[in-house]
Formats: structure tokens, sequence, C-alpha cells
């Protein structure tokens, strides 16, 4: 076992080519973790055994000190890739000029389709036609590649140790070991199949039966889950009925089956711009996107998740006063996420700095009260039984928004500069006053109600009246801000501020569409300094609220074809990542991000709700099917030779 913690800076990394784009990466998980799983084959990024946890395979992070688990043919091949319809079970279609085979990933439920300590990636390859080459290659590096594992084989395959963790690898062929890894050559002829079972402390043993049915396990698992509504039905229909599912399905990976709380995304570091600085640690819980999250999948009918998220937010956040209250807490909830940089690793396509933890826990958010109140609310409303035993909280946290609303903060974008009075953060400051009033008016709880409505009435006058600008028709970023454009604020239909068709929102989106918005519908987050260097893509979710803006403002034609041109980003998969480059169409950011999958569910379900009622002319854009795909081109896998040591 070796140590890794230093790499000289300017050091040469290999080609570049083998970072691949992030739309050619899908997901899989068990509620616990997620893998990043590579058209060409690979395993690219999983943390194990959570999703917060450091990697074991991280070549997304560093091509060449990474580590990964790849299988891949040897010759040049072509590859696609599709989901399994109505599930998180991944599959690869690789082809060479000999043959066809099929890589199936999945990764069982702990608790659910396996035992509770079951923590496993399974893959199972089948030849389709003719004979296919290929090649195993397993390059475990631990602790975000800062342990290169003694690798040695065992009854089952082979098994990594370092710094008391083991992952091994489960198959019916022989490997050659050495050097920290191990590999195994193979032929398959149609209908043949092999396994490789990736197992966390634990040795999994192959046994192709069971591996079957934990596959049709997993399978009915998630079918079960992703029509879960009451009576059989799905609140989006039609043509926008399978990315939504797909973003469906997707939000549930990134939510912790035994906390209830959501990961804003599986990965860390990923940037904004190739090449620059903005490059976070996603694997927390922001309470604005998570409850964003349960309220898009409460509408979808998975009301447990729902319940259970807020039911861990509320117990965290009690912990402290609301002045102390953090935008964003660990898992598990922890409040201690100091950033700390992996200087080892040169980041996604030599984006540096690679980062774990994340300096947004100790800012000032004034919006994520809002967010809280109003997702409460919603989940109240949809019958989840949060109040008996937090309302104390909840109320506290409004009278604590009656004596704040009027102070600067750094706003849902994370300003890292000075505070200001961001219009958006008054905004949710007037919703979390506005459901507390509806709480207590619809339920049978008590609050000041006066007080509060006196309160909401004095945010709301001083939004229009500081937030508005005349002269450019639009609500602006924020108080005294030049008339500096927030696409934030196009929300405020959707939170009750103000109707879609009034004349100040109509005036907003025209000015988002005419300053901020691309031609292929992409939009800019917001104008001014962001107190950070370098560049950004555009922020995927702030498209799919002007869709709901213009949903919202009868301007339906408008949001299907914005809809439509955006989705269209999404790739084979339905998949989006925080941000895309307006002159590539590439993916930025982390990926995949709960924010953007939300956009399209939200998108979605305004469209079909308009739909519903006479609309019904939309063209669908579901995920491209693996057959209607085009294929990506691989030089394929050359064999290995280990020298045999451990």
């Amino acid at each position: 076992m070796a140590r890794r913690d230093e790499v000289p800076t300017g050091s040469s990394r290999g080609e570049r080519a083998a970072y691949r784009p992030l739309e050619e990466y899908g997901a899989v998980g068990n509620l616990e973790t997620v893998a990043l799983i590579g058209r060409d084959g690979s395993v690219d990024w999983l943390p194990f055994p959570r999703v917060d946890s450091p990697s074991a395979f991280a070549r997304l992070l560093d091509c060449e000190l990474g580590g990964h688990l790849t299988v891949a043919p040897t010759r040049r091949f072509e590859a696609t890739q599709a989901y399994v319809d109505r599930t998180n079970v991944l599959e690869t279609h690789l082809s060479t000029p000999d043959g066809r085979a099929t890589v199936t990933d999945f990764m069982p439920i702990p608790g659910e389709t396996v035992p509770e300590d079951h923590r496993a990636l399974y893959r199972r390859v089948t030849g389709e036609a003719g004979t296919v080459d290929l090649l195993t290659e397993f390059e475990p590096r631990l602790d975000y590649a800062r342990t290169v594992p003694a690798v040695e084989h065992d009854e089952h395959g082979v098994t990594a140790r370092g710094d008391g963790e083991t992952v091994s690898l489960s198959s019916s062929l022989p490997f050659d070991v050495g050097d920290g890894a191990a590999s195994a050559s193979f032929t398959l002829s149609e209908d043949e199949t092999r396994w490789f079972v990736l197992g966390y402390d634990r040795t999994i043993p192959n046994e192709p039966g069971e591996h079957e049915a934990r596959l049709d396990a997993t399978l009915d698992y998630w079918r079960e889950w992703s029509h879960a509504c009451p009576d059989g039905s799905c609140p989006v229909e039609g043509p926008w009925h399978d990315l939504a599912v797909r973003s469906d399905l997707l939000l549930r990976l990134l939510i912790q089956r035994e906390t209830g709380t959501i990961a804003a995304a599986p990965t860390t570091s990923l940037p904004e711009e190739i090449g620059g600085s903005r490059n976070w640690d996603y694997r927390f819980n922001w309470i604005r996107d998570s409850a964003f999250t349960v309220q898009a999948l409460a509408e979808m009918g998975h009301l447990a998740e729902a319940e259970d998220y807020f039911e861990a937010c509320l117990s965290h956040c009690a912990r402290m006063s609301p002045a102390e209250m953090q935008p964003v807490y660990g898992l598990s909830g922890r409040t201690d996420l100091d950033e700390r940089t992996l200087d080892h690793l040169e980041g996604y396509r030599g984006s540096r700095p690679v980062r774990i933890g994340n300096e947004a826990a100790s800012q000032r958010q004034l919006d994520v009260y809002g967010e809280l109140v109003v997702g409460v609310h919603e989940a109240v409303h949809y019958g989840a039984g949060l109040l008996p035993d937090h309302w104390d909280l909840v109320r506290d946290v409004i009278e604590h928004v009656r004596d704040v609303w009027d102070e600067p903060d750094v706003g849902i974008w994370e300003v890292r500069g000075d505070p200001e009075q961001f219009v958006y953060s008054k905004v949710m400051c007037w919703a979390a006053l506005d459901r507390g009033v509806k709480l207590v008016e619809e339920t049978d709880v008590e609050g000041p109600v006066e007080r509060w409505k006196e309160a909401r009435a004095r945010v709301h006058e001083t939004v229009l009246d500081r937030g508005y600008d005349e002269a450019l028709g639009s609500f602006v970023r924020s108080f005294g801000s030049d008339d500096e454009l927030d696409a934030a604020v196009l929300r405020i239909p959707t939170v009750g501020f103000l109707p879609g068709d009034d004349d100040r929102m109509q005036g907003t989106v025209d000015a988002v569409l005419d300053r901020l918005t691309t031609e292929e519908g992409l939009v800019t987050r917001l104008e001014g300094d962001d107190g950070l260097p370098g560049e950004e893509g555009r922020f995927v979710v702030c498209s799919f609220w002007l869709v709901d803006a213009l949903v919202a403002a009868g301007r339906v034609e408008e949001a299907e074809s914005l809809f439509e041109s955006v989705c269209t980003f999404a790739g084979p998969l339905g998949l989006l990542a925080e941000e895309l480059d307006p002159g590539t169409g590439r993916q930025l950011g982390n990926f995949p991000q709960a924010f953007s999958q939300i956009g399209v569910l939200t998108g979605a379900l305004s469209l079909a709700e308009r739909d519903a009622a006479g609309r019904s002319d939309a063209t669908a854009y579901p995920p491209t099917p693996a057959s209607e795909q085009t294929p990506t081109a691989y030089p394929g896998l050359r064999p290995t030779t280990h020298d045999g040591g451990p």
C-alpha cells in the first residue's frame, strides 16, 4: 500500500481525451451512494459506502491517478446507453466488427432487495451476437486516490485492502494481479453471460442464479416506486412522461434511505468552467435544494419521501436557534463542512482545485427559511403529519424571519462577497410569513397570525417599492443594484407573491428573455459580480424557472418551445448537470444535479397541467432509446501485463 499525497505542479497526466463528456455517463445507486458509469464501460466515480464518503474510483477527477473499474472490448468499438424502462438499472450496449455485448449495471437496495449490510455494484456482461473479446480492469484507488491498495487473489476473485477499507471484485474468471490492480480477459459468444460484483467490506460469492434474482428484485423495486400514486396514475401523462419519470428516478437516487436527507449531487468539483476554479462539493443536504426536491416528488405521489425528509431536516435544525441554522448540512446532520483541497488530483480536464467540504455552511441565506416553511406547508397539504412534533421550531423560524427580513444576506446564489438586499431573499421571507399564516388558518396549530400578516404586508410593499425597477419594467437583483437582473425572481409567481400574468411579472419575463437568455433558451443566473473569479455556464434550473413563469403568464407556446429546446441538452439518458456551456452545449458542473432534474420535473408538471386543460399538441422528448442513439466510438482496451506481485 502506498500513499499519493503530492503530485508536482504541471506534471504530465496523459492525453486529456481520457476525460469523457459528462453527458456520456449514466448513474446507478442504492440509496446510499451513486456510481457514474461511462458509455465506454468504465466506472469512473464511486464513493463508498456513502455518497459523501471518500471515493474508491475517481478517474472522473484524475484520468491517471483516480482509479476505475472497466469492462470493455479489446478492439475498437461503438457504444450506446439506456436505462431499463422505469428503473435505475443501466445498460451499456457495446458493438465491435465481430459481435455485440451488453453490460447491465445496478446496485441492490440494502434492506429492500438485499440484507442491510450488503453494499455492492453488480455488472452483468451478456453476449448478444457473434463473439466479443473483452477485458476487465480493476484499479481501485481508495480515499480519493490517496491510497494505492494491496490487491490479492481470494476465493471468489480479488480483494483490495488499504487504510482499513476493503473492496472486492468477484468473478468466475481468473485475474492477473499486481501493482495495485487486476485484470481479466475473456471472450463472449451469443447468450453467454459473465458477472462481476464489486463488494464493499465484503466478498460476494460467485452465484449467477442469486445475482439474477437480485437483478429481478431491483428492477421490481424501481418499477413499483416510479409509479407510486395511490390510484396508479402519473401526474405527467403524454409527451413529457418519460422525461419526468427519469428525473423522478434520479432524484430518488440522491435521497439517503436511512436519514431521508438529500444530496444536491453525487459528485464533487466538476467545474463550472473547464480549467476554472469554480469547483464545489455538492454531496451535502442543502435545505433549499432538498425542499424543492421533496415538493416535486410529492406532486409525483411520493409522500413518504417528503415526510421522511422534513422529519430529518427539522430535527437537524432544532439543535440550534433559527439564527444559527445553516443553509446546508451533512447528510447525517453534520455541521462542520470546512472546505479542503485535494492537491494531488488534477481535476476534471485539468480544473483545479478539487474540493471536499463546502463553506456555504457558514453563510447567511435568508431565502432558506422561506424554502423550509413553504416545503413544510406543501408536505402538510399532501398529508404529512409534521406539525405535532415540529410546530414549535417552524413557529420560531417564522418569528425569526419577521425580525430579520429587512437585513442583507448572500442570497440563493451564495455570493462570496458583501451581503446585499437580494430581492429573491425578501420574496422568500414573505413566503415564510405567508405560509405561517396559512398553517395556522388551515390546521389546528396556533401562532401570532396578526403579527405575521402585518409583517407580510410590509415585506410585500417593500419589495414592490424597492425591488421593482419602473424604467426597466422588471424586478431586479437587489435593492439599489443599478437594474441588474436575477433569474431567481422568476419564481415570484410560483410562491404566490404575484400572479404570473401581472404586468410586472410579464415585464420581468421579457427582461430575462432579452438580457439573460440565449436563442436555445439557456439562462444566466444573474448579472453583476458574485465575488468569485472566472466564468461559468448557464444555470439549467433557471431555464426551467423561465418555463414555469411563461406558463404562469399564459404564454404556453413559448414555454413549450423553451422546454423542448433545453431538454435536447439532456443527452440520451435524460440527465443534466448544473450548467450548460452556451458555446458547445456541453454539460458543466456537478452531475447529475438535483436542481436541474427538479427543473425538468416541475416544467413537465406545469406543461402537463396545461395539456390536461386542453393542450395536447406538444412534442414528446423522452430519453433516447439505445437503438436510436448515434453510437460513440472508442479505441478499445489493450491487455495489461502485471508483474504478478501484490
